[in-house]
Order: C-alpha cells, then sequence, then structure tokens
C-alpha cells in the first residue's frame, strides 16, 4: 500500500503550510499528492505551483469537478501539466452533486449521472489517444454539438499538442454502488470519499469485476496525538458538514453512504441538526466511532495497529490528510 498526501481545497486564503508538506512528502518516499476543489480555489492550478517545487512525486486532482469544465478542457489541463511535471499527473475526476452543479456551477445535474460520467471520460480517452478528431454521439457531451440553438458549423477537431502519454491514468470519485461499479470498467481508479477498513462488505459487489492493477485510493485524517477525543474533532467537523451542509434533505449522496455504512439513523439526526442550523450539534452528532474507522488517529502504537487493518485490504494507495510533518513522518516509517 502507498501512501499519498491529500491537501484538500483552499480555505479563504493558500495555506502557507501546503507546499512545505508536499515537500515533505515527495522527501518521505511519499507517492502522490493531492489537491481538490469545491466552489473556492481550483485543482489544477494549486497542482501546477506543486509540481514545479517537486521532481518525482506524483500529482493527483482529488478531485477535480467535472461540472467545472467540458471534457475537452479538462483533457487540455491533463496534457498541459503532464508535458509541465514529466509524465506525474493522475487524474482524479467527479461529478459532485446537484446542489453544488446547480448551484455553483449554473448547469443541470444530469438525469442519468452513470451516462453523462462515461461520456465524460470517453471525450477524456479520446483527447489524449489522439487517434483522430473527436467524435461523440452523447446525450450529455456530443461533438461536434448538434443542438437545436447551435450554428451547425461545429467541426471535429484533435488536440493541436501531442499528449505526452496517453494513457493517464484516470480515477473517478464515486459513491452509489451502480457508480463505483461502472468506474471499475471505464477508469484505471476508485477515489472513495469515506473507506472503513472494519467494513469491506460495502463495497464488495461493487469491486466485484475490477480489473488487476484497479488502483483504490481513499483518504483518510491522520494525526499523532494523545487525545484520540481531541484528534477525532476536525473528522466530525468534515462530515457534519459534508452530511448536513453539502446536499439536500432528500438528496445528500454523502448522507446516504454513511448510511450504508451502518449508521443511518445518526447521519439523518446530523442532516437535521445542520439543517436546522445547529451546527455545532450536528458536528457532536456525529458518532465518534464513524469518524474513528475512517481515520488514522491516536498515539503512534495505535496507529500502527490501525494501519495493518488498512494495508489487510484492497487499498493500493492511502492518501492521507496529516496536518504536520511529524505525523507524515510517522505514517512514512510505519509503512515502510
Amino acid at each position: 500500500m502507498r501512501l499519498g498526501l491529500a491537501l484538500g481545497y483552499w480555505g479563504r486564503g493558500p495555506d502557507p503550510r501546503h507546499l512545505e508538506l508536499a515537500r515533505e512528502a515527495e522527501r518521505l518516499g511519499y507517492a502522490s499528492v493531492w489537491t481538490a476543489e469545491a466552489w473556492g480555489s481550483d485543482a489544477f492550478t494549486a497542482l501546477t505551483w506543486i509540481a514545479a517545487h517537486t521532481s518525482g512525486i506524483k500529482l493527483g486532482t482529488g478531485i477535480a469537478q467535472m461540472a467545472a469544465r467540458t471534457p475537452t478542457a479538462t483533457a487540455m489541463h491533463a496534457l498541459t501539466l503532464d508535458h509541465l511535471s514529466g509524465g506525474r499527473l493522475l487524474l482524479g475526476l467527479g461529478l459532485s452533486g446537484p446542489q453544488v452543479v446547480e448551484g455553483w456551477y449554473g448547469r443541470p445535474f444530469p438525469k442519468s449521472p452513470l451516462t453523462a460520467t462515461r461520456e465524460y471520460v470517453d471525450v477524456i480517452r479520446q483527447v489524449l489517444r489522439r487517434e483522430g478528431p473527436v467524435a461523440s454521439e452523447g446525450l450529455f457531451h456530443p461533438h461536434p454539438y448538434h443542438g437545436a440553438d447551435g450554428t451547425g458549423l461545429g467541426k471535429p477537431l484533435k488536440p493541436i499538442t501531442h499528449p505526452l502519454r496517453a494513457d493517464i491514468p484516470l480515477l473517478l470519485g464515486a459513491e452509489g454502488p451502480k457508480n463505483i461499479a461502472q468506474t471499475t470498467r471505464i477508469a484505471d481508479g476508485w477515489l472513495p470519499l469515506y473507506w472503513s477498513p472494519q467494513r469491506p462488505e460495502v463495497y464488495r459487489a461493487s469491486l466485484a469485476d475490477a480489473p488487476d492493477g484497479f488502483l483504490i485510493a481513499p483518504m483518510a485524517r491522520a494525526v499523532v496525538c494523545d487525545d484520540i477525543a481531541e484528534g477525532l474533532l476536525p473528522v466530525k467537523a468534515m462530515l457534519g458538514f459534508y452530511i448536513g451542509g453539502m446536499g439536500h434533505a432528500a438528496k445528500n449522496f454523502h448522507a446516504d453512504l454513511m448510511a450504508r455504512m451502518g449508521f443511518e439513523e445518526e447521519a439523518r439526526r446530523v442532516q437535521r441538526l445542520f439543517l436546522d442550523g445547529r451546527k455545532e450539534e450536528a458536528v457532536h452528532a456525529v458518532p465518534d466511532a464513524f469518524a474513528d474507522e475512517i481515520s488514522l488517529v491516536g498515539p503512534r502504537e495505535r496507529i500502527a495497529e490501525r494501519l495493518e487493518l488498512w494495508r489487510a485490504g484492497p487499498v493500493t494507495d492511502l492518501l492521507v490528510t496529516a496536518p504536520d510533518p511529524h505525523t507524515l513522518r510517522v505514517l512514512a516509517e510505519l509503512n515502510s
């Protein structure tokens, strides 16, 4: 199992620790470093900055949102950064949810998310292979565009720039069982939002047809500390926000996932509290047991014991959100 560093997206502004952590992760032998985006900083610019200050570590978007760009625009970002970094890009993509797609990007959430994802990936693959002009009769991403409001003058094109690699690894962030199963067929890897090494049965059916070499790269908060309850608070704050704030009461993929992982009653309670404006109560309502299962928190000895659970399963890359160089070093030593 390889280790990666997940830096996430910015808050109010750029985090001055991110570049230091990325360079320390490279020095310690971490395989990859990942950036993200929500409705603030974008994933590709921050990753390019890190690429310019590192030399060998793989560079992942974890995740870039599909609604933010057309598939050809995403492919342009990918081939550009892959060239500039000497072939280090790992392209992680995700569809996001209706609240973000329609509320932030001002686009309709696709009525068939699986079809939209499949078409998006196909167009990117065509750009990177550069075997001919991009052509797709897709419902969501037709190339050339042939809608009634178009001019009818569009022509199939292939990229001017020759991609450095036609096979840039493409990973998808997927949560629903059907979406995960499709990911095993059309992508090179999967970026789970929550992974509990104690509940492998949650995803077993969806991953049944995963091919050899398929990447499974979940993110997990990691911190070496003496006070476990205190160390879990950032995990619970994240869960409270995702489960309560990043979705509608009747349609929240993150809450649905927590429910499938055995915490349905708790997930609905967190949702209700958050949507009622009782955000602090929502965070405290997140069960410590769930937060603990999907993270690595506590003294070194405890983390060593729990890390073995992660190593024993199908995870190929553990992407840690570690707040300090000491935690990065401890994990590197334990995983060596």
